[in-house]
């Protein structure tokens, strides 16, 4: 989906099916080597999930946080990134969130992580999964009000911006979804296995990979020339000690509170039952 100046999205298909404005296909390559289900991460989603056997995985991607003792369909558009789900995982459907071939109320929970930025039609697919869900709804995403506290703002505001445009605020997510929504901050370890751009928080060195910045797919919609500034000034303050006379406090901070939030919804008239099972622990 590419963002136009008033913000709205064109449907696009690529040529390996990505119906979003990323073509996995040119960027998909190697990205389960940087893009691997971080635990703490995995922990919200799994007491969010509930005791929900029958999940729905949109925009599922190579396979990241579904859980393996549930009975799962996974819904992904790209063949680039079907292609490098694990054996162990169902294959996934080619179908696109905006359009899911399935009946009313199938699933007893559904998900999408990462996922929703991606969409050309947000309030479509939101109304979709619910449609076919006849519990709770989460979905994981960035919120782009609070992408500046990253320090990739200073070093990368290009790449930030884009970011902020592609996704969606977190109060349209849940207007979308109806019903009774939560909103839970979940924050960022230090040693975060899920290399979005803010899990280097305390490991900026990462991002000198061209792999880990080509698993983040906001990197693909800025000018060549602005990667190869970043890196050179990011190599530069790495070796002067620029980076850590400013920042070098976060490579010891265990947890990063920046973007990421998991949006927890119960169908109209029921309420979430999250931090009921979190206070349960």
């Amino acid at each position: 989906m590419t963002a136009n100046e008033e913000g709205d999205h064109v449907n696009i298909r690529h040529e390996d099916g990505s119906a979003g404005d990323a073509n996995y296909g040119a960027i998909g390559e190697g990205y389960t080597a940087y893009r691997q289900p971080d635990p703490h991460i995995e922990g919200f989603i799994r007491r969010a999930l509930g005791c929900a056997r029958l999940v729905l995985n949109v925009g599922a991607g190579a396979g990241s946080y579904e859980p393996v003792d549930r009975e799962v369909t996974a819904v992904e558009p790209s063949a680039s990134m079907r292609a490098q789900r694990p054996p162990r995982l169902p294959a996934a459907i080619d179908a696109v969130a905006q359009s899911l071939p399935f009946a009313d109320d199938t699933f007893d929970a559904s998900m999408a992580t990462f996922s929703v930025h991606q969409w050309p039609d947000l309030s479509a697919g939101l109304s979709e999964m619910r449609r076919v869900t006849r519990g709770v709804v989460l979905i994981l995403s960035c919120d782009p009000a609070r992408l500046g506290r990253s320090w990739l703002a200073d070093y990368a505001p290009e790449m930030i911006e884009v970011e902020a445009r592609r996704y969606p605020a977190i109060q349209a997510i849940v207007d979308g979804l109806g019903g009774h929504a939560e909103v839970v901050p979940v924050e960022i370890p230090l040693h975060c296995t899920d290399g979005f751009s803010e899990a280097y928080y305390g490991r900026p060195e990462r991002l000198l990979e061209p792999g880990a910045r080509r698993a983040n797919s906001a990197w693909s919609f800025v000018e060549p020339g602005v990667q190869t500034r970043f890196a050179e000034r990011l190599r530069r303050d790495l070796e002067d000690g620029a980076w850590d006379r400013k920042y070098g406090s976060l490579r010891t901070q265990p947890t990063f509170d920046g973007s990421l939030r998991l949006i927890v919804a119960a169908p109209e008239g029921e309420s979430s039952t999250f931090h009921q099972a979190v206070a349960a622990r």
